[in-house]
């Protein structure tokens, strides 16, 4: 057999969040591939970092007070704990804030500007008056210049699915700050791409570097005509600069997609320089010098949202700076959950602490894998599926063949098993499965994989119910059959734990103990267990159970349910013309001072897009909103929050409406329903806002 020496990554989670249920469909499959390679007795190197550049992570780490050195240190360490939960074995996991990132961009920068591959020109842009920096595409927000449709990032409309730059809005304002925009020049760096589309289209089509799907998709991309990448972001910006720029001109930084990818190099040579000197060093020109490059193996593991940035500008930037280009780049789709985008109001945007909190990671791993293909589709997350699947497939089957086993060996035969196996064409048939099984894994064709391994649980559960051992112990003379039986079970569970040892690590460390073995790796399936002594049976995996996957659910809207309390409570107003005043101080509440939970039930209250906001002209506390709570038509509300807000602070965020209050008419119009808001009406209201990933119409609970 050839060893195989292999560098893989995953795509890096940003330092400004957790990491939630969809990194981990990413992580879990890179995960699984690698340990599958290593069983099979290739030399793997998985390395992942933290991309920690950025305006965004500027930002938030100036709103959480903080330096942006400190935030993502931070950050970090909860997304190496997260991964830790679900048993992802990186070999490293770095920062791509870091000296060798920085040596390997500038390095790569300066090779492809002596090539000639760099150039320069003014770009107009907008800036932010108030807060002093160029504005990216997500930061503004404005009317489509197309259909007009309001509230429109800078880069497309949702609503019409046209295409534009962001100084082609009408109203344009900063999400940041609330200012209107300027335009204003300033000189950036470009890295022309499209000098490398010959290579590029030559490179694309080499088979086995892309799947068939995000092949042909890249060709619509070349028909359209690759163009100019900019590469340069104006100060302020956390990064790092550009070298070897004019003397005398500002500071410019890479773009934080630059020096992204390169964080896979720094990874490695982190790794590398860990490891000088010891029984396991490695080289870094080994896997990244472009003489090595039919050597050694490099395979990325992504997204399909960020194939342009691998496929095109990443192996465009290593073959004009003289590195090696990846092997391979696996792509694979979204998830869903419950058929759908995962909702932080419905309960599924599901964190990956929350889950280890309620769930333990490995039901999830061999779920994933029971989904996953070599194709570029969509996963869903079922939660009765899911709980269906476990339960069914893991402990109904693959647990239960060494429960019902085992007791009767360590019972009866002091947990020996036979010296000659009962049923070799059986065990012989689940051995040669293992072939297969492995090409499955390789191959990333999970999915199959599971099925192939069910099966042969199955034809072990099919013979344990025909042969029957707990009614041939109980039938004198039959006590040879019964170790037969049990030891040909137990051969069977053994080669089930090798072939799910990828997908569940922890089950099957524990299973190594029961089986009294040191080796899962896919050549240990040849030699059977004969003659071998096993050790008690102890439980290795518990049924998941509705209240569980229930708890685990109302964790992930909590947060959301304490917001529209919160909003609910403080924003019962009445007007004071019509309220009658009780001077008596009282505390000790009075009945009528409660409403019963049925009253409350009554409540509607639904996640709201603000459309718009205005002045209403003769009233000098009011502002009217239209609003999108997932109807046919906006709904038009008054609220008494104009000494509080301007019209352009609220347009385009997610707010808390209640729906089902009776319309009220108002010498300016109909209100149709009340927007949330907390704080004391006499000094300060603050309008209760969701994240962006709440779903408009969604029901709070």
């Amino acid at each position: 057999m050839i060893v195989r020496e292999i560098l893989v990554t995953s795509a890096l989670p940003y330092a400004n969040g957790d990491i939630h249920l969809g990194h981990l469909v990413e992580h879990v499959q890179t995960d699984i591939w690698v340990r599958a390679m290593k069983a099979q007795g290739h030399q793997v190197t998985y390395v992942c970092a933290d991309d920690a550049h950025g305006a965004a992570i500027m930002l938030k780490a100036e709103e959480s007070s903080m330096q942006p050195e400190a935030y993502i240190a931070n950050i970090k360490a909860a997304h190496e704990a997260d991964f830790a939960k679900f048993m992802i074995d990186f070999d490293n996991y770095y920062t791509t804030h870091s000296e060798e990132n920085k040596s390997f961009s500038e390095l790569i920068y300066r090779r492809l500007n002596n090539a000639g591959h760099i150039s320069t020109r003014d770009v107009e842009q907008l800036f932010d008056p108030e807060k002093g920096l160029f504005l990216a595409d997500r930061f503004v927000k404005g009317d489509c210049p197309e259909c007009g449709a309001v509230d429109q990032y800078g880069d497309n409309c949702e609503v019409c699915s046209t295409t534009y730059h962001a100084t082609e809005l009408k109203n344009p304002r900063s999400t940041i700050s609330g200012a209107t925009p300027v335009l204003r020049t300033s000189k950036h760096y470009f890295f022309e791409l499209p000098e490398f589309e010959a290579f590029l289209k030559d490179w694309t089509q080499e088979e086995g570097r892309l799947q068939s799907s995000v092949t042909n998709k890249l060709q619509e991309w070349f028909d359209a005509g690759l163009t100019s990448w900019d590469i340069s972001r104006d100060a302020p910006y956390f990064g790092f600069k550009i070298p070897d720029r004019p003397e005398g001109e500002p500071d410019k930084y890479f773009y934080v997609w630059l020096d992204a990818p390169v964080g896979y190099m720094a990874s490695f040579k982190n790794l590398c320089e860990k490891r000088q000197g010891t029984d396991n060093a490695l080289d870094f020109d080994r896997y990244w010098a472009q003489e090595n490059e039919n050597k050694t193996e490099v395979y990325h593991f992504i997204g399909k949202d960020i194939v342009y940035f691998h496929a095109l500008f990443w192996p465009a930037m290593l073959a004009g700076s003289e590195f090696r280009t990846p092997t391979g780049i696996f792509v694979h789709g979204f998830l869903t959950v419950n058929g759908e985008k995962m909702s932080k109001s419905r309960g599924t945007f599901i964190n990956a602490a929350t889950y280890a909190e309620h769930l333990h990671p490995e039901y999830l791993r061999y779920y994933f894998a029971s989904k996953l293909t070599s194709k570029v589709e969509d996963i869903n997350l079922d939660l009765e599926d899911f709980m269906q699947k476990v339960n069914s497939d893991l402990v109904g089957k693959v647990v239960n063949i060494a429960s019902r086993s085992a007791g009767f060996l360590v019972k009866k035969y002091d947990g020996m098993l036979t010296e000659i196996c009962a049923e070799p064409e059986l065990l012989e048939d689940i051995t040669k499965t293992g072939d297969e099984i492995a090409a499955a894994f390789e191959n990333r064709e999970f999915a199959r994989a599971m099925r192939l391994i069910m099966q042969c649980a199955d034809k072990a559960n099919e013979y344990i119910d025909h042969k029957k051992p707990w009614a041939l112990a109980k039938v004198e003379g039959k006590e040879q059959e019964v170790q037969d039986v049990c030891s040909v079970a137990i051969n069977i569970f053994r080669q089930l734990m090798v072939y799910l040892a990828p997908v569940l690590p922890e089950l099957t460390a524990n299973a190594k103990e029961f089986l009294n073995i040191e080796d899962l790796s896919f050549e240990s399936r040849n030699q059977w267990l004969l003659g071998h002594k096993i050790n008690k049976f102890k439980p290795l995996m518990q049924r998941i159970e509705e209240k569980d996957l229930a708890a685990m659910v109302a964790a992930s809207k909590e947060s959301l349910e304490k917001i529209a309390d919160a909003g609910q409570t403080a924003t019962k107003q009445d007007d004071a013309k019509n309220v009658k005043k009780d001077n008596t101080k009282n505390d000790t509440p009075k009945d009528n001072d409660y409403i019963g939970i049925d009253d409350f039930a009554k409540v509607e209250m639904k996640v709201a897009k603000v459309l718009d906001c205005n002045l209403v002209d003769g009233a000098d506390k009011l502002l009217q909103f239209s609003l999108d709570v997932g109807e046919a038509t906006p709904r038009n509300v008054f609220s008494g929050i104009r000494k509080f807000y301007e019209p352009s602070q609220l347009l385009g965020k997610k707010v808390i409406c209640v729906t089902n209050l009776a319309p009220r008419k108002m010498k300016f119009g109909v209100s149709e329903g009340m927007i949330l808001s907390a704080g004391n009406p006499k000094t300060k209201l603050t309008v209760i806002t969701l994240p962006d990933e709440a779903t408009i119409g969604d029901v709070l609970a």
